[in-house]
């Protein structure tokens, strides 16, 4: 099982607690994950992502065993200890401002 940690209103949106537990077949990547989230929460479905182009919406961000994911590609495996659940994806509300 994968653990997401979704931020606050999306976990308002979604009516689930802090964390949340995917299942996912094949290849365990952000695109993955993503689309595991939407079709088990389809109220979340474009608040992630756009619906067409499937970008990342520009004030969240993708973190995973310390680092930074939001800008690899949607393609790309995640760090084995999220594969496992040693560790969770996060989902995270980005901060804007001076």
């Amino acid at each position: 099982m994968i653990r997401v940690i979704l931020p606050p209103h999306l976990r308002t949106l979604a009516n689930v607690g802090t964390e949340i537990e995917i299942a996912i077949e094949g290849a365990v990547t952000q695109g993955s994950v993503l689309t595991a989230v939407e079709a088990r929460f389809p109220m979340l479905g474009g608040t992630i992502r756009d619906h067409v182009t499937l970008k990342r919406r520009p004030f969240l961000r993708f973190f995973a065993c310390g680092e930074d994911l939001s800008f690899e590609s949607a393609d790309a495996l995640l760090p084995e200890a999220v594969i496992s659940g040693a560790e969770p994806f996060f989902i995270v509300g980005a901060v804007s401002g001076g």
